[in-house]
């Protein structure tokens, strides 16, 4: 089988539980994604990767052509008996080549619209339909499943006719480790609030910044910290320099990207994520997982991941003072975040254990390569 992703580091983050489980299970386990240093980590772990010409902005047509002719030339050179698409690219080339490739078996995992579907709708919108018809090409392979982690972005493509209602799979998103990820009381010292993102403009992280300001005032120390990376490969990434002056100004403490992340929620006392739109935060389901409390915005994917007014608080999207305002009601309630933290945790141990949503993996690619004819057949005790 190959997985088809965008980013090496991403396939690392969010799909190599699934892919060795896979491999354990049987698979003879290949990694398609653009080149990056994160390539010998995938290849460490025992999986074959190979290069795909793949562009982030996607604004030259030739490129987007040359990556869909690199995916169908690998299709036909590996022969697949499935393949799994990851991310947006991915899925629309990597469908498309897989029906000019006659690859057996087909899954598209939909972990997000992407911007064109953030924006507001005024009259016909071009990008929105040609993404649309992208999607009805890619995702209309007969043997094939969709994985959503959302029910926004399901019926978002169910409405446009993209997919069918038998091809529809709903998994809240990539899973969490409940061992690594484990719920440890609040530490002492000053209050932490912390947005775990990277530093995109759509992630909300200039909202989390004026909420740090409007914040600033008050007597009381809560600390605002914000972890992640820059991506200038994105056209919604935010720049060096007004990272740097964000920092010069002081009401945010920047951390970086961080690779211990447990460790971090473990520091911490409220998770915040501010994003305009998600497929299902990965963040946000760590979070829940430590027993923190989530302040987050009400839109797709984020009001997904938690229990509103149970495991952590909604408010509007792009309103830097209702999240001011969230956040600082969590920090002035220390029994109402370790209720909302508790009822996080058991929100993850119910919906987002890593162990489930491998299981679901591994029972859909059973049923695609059955279906296909191949002779792969998956058993309960592959994962023993």
């Amino acid at each position: 089988m190959l997985y088809v992703v965008n980013n090496p580091a991403f396939f690392l983050s969010h799909r190599l539980p699934i892919a060795l489980a896979a491999r354990d299970a049987g698979y003879d386990v290949h990694v398609a994604t653009m080149a990056g240093a994160a390539s010998a980590d995938i290849v460490a772990q025992g999986l074959q990767h190979h290069d795909i010409p793949m562009s982030r902005s996607g604004k030259n047509p030739l490129q987007e052509c040359a990556t869909l002719f690199a995916l169908w030339r690998l299709y036909r050179a590996l022969r697949p008996d499935l393949v799994h698409a990851v991310t947006i690219k991915p899925v629309l080339y990597g469908g498309i080549a897989a029906r000019l490739a006659g690859v057996p078996s087909y899954v598209a995992a939909v972990s997000g619209l992407g911007f064109i579907f953030m924006r507001k709708r005024q009259g016909f919108d071009l990008l929105r339909g040609a993404a649309l018809t992208l999607y009805r090409i890619a995702l209309g392979h007969r043997n094939s499943r969709v994985i959503f982690q959302n029910t926004s972005d399901r019926d978002v493509l169910l409405r446009a006719g993209a997919v069918r209602q038998r091809q529809v799979e709903l998994i809240r998103g990539s899973g969490v480790d409940l061992q690594h990820f484990a719920a440890l009381p609040e530490p002492a010292g000053p209050l932490v609030a912390v947005m775990v993102a990277r530093l995109l403009a759509d992630k909300g992280v200039r909202e989390f910044v004026e909420a740090a300001r409007l914040a600033s005032g008050r007597p009381d120390s809560l600390r605002w910290v914000l972890a992640g990376s820059l991506d200038s490969g994105n056209p919604a990434g935010i720049s060096a320099q007004e990272l740097q002056d964000w920092q010069k100004e002081g009401v945010v403490d920047y951390v970086g990207e961080q690779s211990d992340v447990a460790g971090l929620y473990a520091c911490s006392h409220i998770a915040v994520l501010p994003s305009y739109r998600e497929g299902l935060p990965k963040s946000l389901v760590e979070a829940a997982a430590c027993g923190r409390a989530v302040v987050t915005t009400d839109v797709p994917g984020c009001r997904d991941a938690i229990e509103a007014g149970e495991t952590g608080l909604l408010v509007p999207p792009r309103d830097a003072a209702a999240l001011a305002s969230a956040v600082q009601r969590l920090a002035d309630d220390a029994v109402l975040r370790k209720q909302f933290g508790e009822a996080g945790r058991r929100l993850a141990e119910r919906a987002f254990d890593i162990r489930q949503v491998v299981h679901r993996h591994l029972e859909i690619y059973d049923t695609l390569i059955a279906a296909s004819g191949a002779t792969r057949k998956f058993e309960p005790s592959d994962l023993d």
